[in-house]
Formats: C-alpha cells, structure tokens, sequence
C-alpha cells in the first residue's frame, strides 16, 4: 500500500511538472503577455492628454486573487500603452490576438476595445496617446444604445490614394451581458480567413477580400459613379403629377370653415345664466401685511361657484360646434401619371481611380498596445493581454489562465440565482441562443433591434422571461404572416364619411387633413365624442 501511494504521488508530481513545463512552453511561444500579475506601473504608459482623467489600477479580480488592470471611475476617459519589444508582422503566418475583460458592474455605455498600434513613425507617442494615434487593428467589446459588438476594425492604406480607410467587420458577435470574466480572441489566418471567439467559441468567421465581410470592402469596387456628371436639367423625375386638366369644382368652397354652430343645439334646462363658475372666496381674508401701495388692490382668490356644482351650467350659454358638411379645405388636383417621366436618374459608372487588387490584406506592423475607451461604468477589468502566432497556444492560455475564474463565477453566478429563486432562467438559454440565430435571419431584419432587445430583457430580468420570449414569438410570427400575406391584394374598404366622397378623385382633394380637424377629432376622443361644458375662463 505505501509502494502504490508513493507510485500515485510520483505520477502525480510529474504530471504537474509537465503541465508547468507547457505552460513556461507556450509563454515562451507567446509573441507579447502580460498577465497583470505584477504591478503596470513602468511597464504601461498611462497618456498626459488632458481629456483622459481616468484613473486606471491594479486591482484583483472580485473574488479571485487574480489582477488585471482596472477602471476605477464612471463617465471617464482612459488612454494606456504598452509598447512592444519588436513590431509584430501580421502578414507572415498565423496571428492570434487575446485578452480578458469583466464588467464586474456590468456595462450599458462604454468600450472595452483594445488598439494594436502602428509604430510611432507613423506620428505618434506614447505620453500622447489618444484617440488620433494611427492603429493597424481595433478589437474588442463596445455596448452603447444601439451599438452592442464586438468591434474588429481593420485600418489599411490604399496604395492608389494613400489614404488610411477604416474596414469594419460586418454582423459582429455581440457582446455577453453579465459580470462575469470573457475572453476574447481574434484569429488572422494566411489564407485571409478572420475568426473572433468569445470564450473559446467561434462567434463569427470571414474572409478579408469579401465584400459580404467587411464595409467598405477592401478591395475596392472596379467602378463608381461618376462624380462629376450632373443631372439634365431638363431631366423628369416625377413619377405621377398634378393633372394639368383639372379644374377645380365650382362647388368647392376653400373658404368653409371647418366647424359651424349646432344650430339644433337646446340649451340645457337648470342652467344658471347670472351665475359666473367661480366666486370670490367667502373665507378669506386680506392679509395683515398686505400693503395696497406695494402689493396692489388686494383680491380674494376665487373657488368654484357651489351652486355650479349641482347645476347644467353656469355662465353665458353658447351653442356647441360641430362638423360643417360643407368643408373641403384647399382644393388640389388629382395626380396623373407623368407622360414626361424618364426614370430616376443616377451618373454613369467609370472606372474608379483608387481601384486595386491584392492577395492579402496590407497589414501595417504592430508596435503597441493602447487601451484607449469612454465608459459610464466603471468596474471594467482587462487581463491577460496575449499575441501569438499559434491558435494552440491562445488555447491553452484560455484553459489555464481564463477557464479556472470563469468556472468559479459561474457556479458562484447560479447559486445566487437559485437563493434568489430565478434558477428557472438556466432552463431558457438554450432558447435564448436559438433565438439569437433567428435574429440573423433575412426576412426578420425588419425586427433584430427588437428581438434582440426582448433576449437581453429576458436575460437580465428572470421574473419577466416568459412574458418577453411570448413577446419575441409574437413578433416573429407577424413577420412570418406579413410574409406569407403580403402578395394577396386585399380587399378596398371605402369609409364613408360626413364630408363629401367625391372630392377624392376627378374633382381633387385637400390633400391631408387639415390640423384643425386633426385636433378636433382628438378631442373628441379623449371626451368620448361629447364636447365638455366650457368655462369661460378657458376661451
């Protein structure tokens, strides 16, 4: 029995012995880390822009005795560097990008991006670092009102015009809404494929010469519009006009009024002319420091009249308003189709100047990495900061430096969740990420914003999630009807109303409704239909 126990110790020691020696392997494979475990300071250059006021720290992730680098304050703006030892060339080979970053107080408005920065011949220093300091790449989390992605920004250099051009991924993952910690990795390959992975997951893939990939694309388009070709003026553009045979009704009063007195209208019985609806009040009493001189002639403020209360009405008595039949408003033609309408113009295609081709991405060299955001939250941590030519190594780092939190938050997260009797919400997010993928469907673009905003409700809110997801599949089954019925002509309801039906069409009409007849019918509505008892104070 000793004989096997130490036997397993020794298998046990030289397991972990390999397991340091691959992970002092892949350090040594590792272009650029930094795991935060020693203090920033020397190391990172914090910039002396005026505009950056934010104070960054080194801190330990809550509830780990792991550090990163932390925001400390809301409504800030940050700017840190780190230079490299040696640039980094992103065309020869494989070029992986990591980092970690948690929103230990979650995150509604700011970014979490990192810039990997060109090297300072480019213009450019590390005390100066703000949001001008010229990047080959911008990668990471920014969540602000609409805007929930996550960014990856490629800047490269036409070699026809010289100008830098900033290509932006299209459809970006979005970004996970808890305070946990996430690790986020972008993949270049050689072949010019582009992978970003949340937590070791690939989130979403793409090709760098696609122009389904990026906006604009890389590769320009061979031709453009011709800048300088103006449209004829003598060009008709006007698919339907006003008909020039038209002439307005002899009928047609423009100057009608809109409403006219109900001369049917009774006054009602018990209504008290002599009386006015409100009376000084009988209680009150000039005050004792009143001075007529510097105050004015004291009056006795006013209260509704008593014998108002049980009474039709008190005051004058005028007759209601109501719908004149007679109005029309101003009279417009009818349109017609336009015998002169040549189409909608556009200038003609030329071949475009800055066109070029290329095989791979002209990625400039990296020097730095700048950390350089806006946020109203603080409580942002970043960690592990890693660039590697190798997707194995970007693993492993994931599996021992990352995972071992993640687990600890996750377990942490879900016995919170069933003290606070939400743990039913695990049982949702399968659903949640299907409904997440029907968010990308074509025909339910229309509605993304919406459904994606219902997911992230029903994510956040555990109490409201069977109403939001009943909520989510309303939506997208109206789109599916709208869909299905779009193409059936529907039947054509005329309503019929006071004013007359046939101005709409030979004769013309008042084009829209008039305002007036607007807020009238608003009125209305809100009283029912019956007009209220005026008061005379009102008119």
């Amino acid at each position: 029995m000793i004989m096997m126990g130490h036997f397993a110790l020794l298998v046990f020691l030289a397991f972990a012995s390999m397991q340091l020696l691959c992970i002092a392997a892949d350090h040594d494979a590792a272009i650029f880390y930094d795991s935060f475990e020693e203090p920033f300071n020397g190391r990172w250059i914090v910039s002396d822009k005026d505009d950056y006021k934010g104070i960054w720290e080194h801190s330990k992730s809550e509830g780990h005795d792991d550090y990163g680098l932390l925001v400390t304050e809301k409504a800030r703006k940050y700017a840190i560097v780190k230079e490299l030892e040696e640039p980094v060339n992103l065309r020869d080979g494989t070029t992986v990008l990591q980092y970690e970053a948690r929103f230990q107080n979650g995150l509604e408005c700011g970014g979490a991006y990192l810039k990997y920065l060109r090297p300072q011949e480019a213009g450019w220093k590390p005390k100066e670092f703000d949001n001008g300091s010229p990047y080959s790449i911008m990668f990471g989390p920014d969540i602000c009102g609409l805007t929930n992605k996550v960014h990856f920004i490629l800047k490269q250099k036409n070699p026809k015009s010289g100008e830098y051009v900033e290509h932006h991924l299209i459809d970006p993952p979005r970004v996970p809404s808890d305070k946990l910690s996430h690790v986020y990795t972008a993949i270049l390959k050689p072949d010019n494929e582009i992978s970003i992975l949340i937590d070791g997951e690939v989130k979403k893939k793409g090709n760098f010469l696609s122009a389904q990939d990026f906006d604009p694309p890389i590769i320009p388009a061979k031709t453009i519009p011709d800048p300088n070709e103006k449209k004829p003026e003598d060009w008709d553009d006007r698919v339907r006009i006003p008909d020039p045979n038209a002439v307005k009704p002899d009928d047609w009063d423009e100057n009608a009024p809109m409403e006219i007195e109900d001369m049917e209208a009774v006054k009602p019985e018990g209504w008290l002319d002599d009386e006015s609806e409100e009376i000084d009040d009988p209680e009150a009493t000039k005050p004792e420091d009143w001075d007529d001189e510097e105050d004015g002639v004291w009056e006795a403020p006013k209260i509704d009249n008593p014998k108002c209360q049980t009474a039709s009405g008190c005051g004058e008595w005028k007759r209601p308003m109501k719908r004149n039949p007679a109005f029309k408003g101003i009279w417009n033609p009818p349109l017609v189709d336009n015998p002169n309408y040549k189409g909608i113009w556009k200038p003609r295609d030329i071949p475009n100047p800055n066109y070029f081709e290329l095989d791979k991405p002209y990625f400039d060299p990296i020097a730095a990495i700048g950390i350089e955001i806006w946020t109203m939250q603080e409580g942002i941590l970043f960690d592990n900061i890693l660039i590697a030519k190798d997707e194995n190594v970007a693993e492993s780092y994931r599996d021992t430096t990352w995972k071992p939190k993640f687990v600890v938050e996750k377990e942490k997260q879900k016995a919170e969740e069933e003290a606070a009797g939400s743990d039913d919400l695990g049982g949702f997010q399968t659903v949640f990420d299907v409904l997440y993928k029907f968010a990308d469907i074509p025909f339910l673009s229309k509605y993304k914003l919406q459904i994606l905003d219902f997911i992230e409700k029903a994510e956040k809110q555990p109490n409201l999630t069977i109403g939001v997801l009943v909520s989510i599949v309303v939506v997208i089954l109206t789109a599916i009807f709208m869909l299905i019925f779009s193409g059936k002509k529907q039947p054509r309801v005329e309503k019929k109303t006071e004013v007359a039906a046939d101005t709409s069409n030979d004769q013309g009409s008042s084009g829209e409704k008039p305002a007036e007849e607007e807020k009238e019918e608003e009125k209305e509505n809100e009283t029912g239909g019956a007009a209220p008892r005026q008061r005379r104070r009102d008119t």
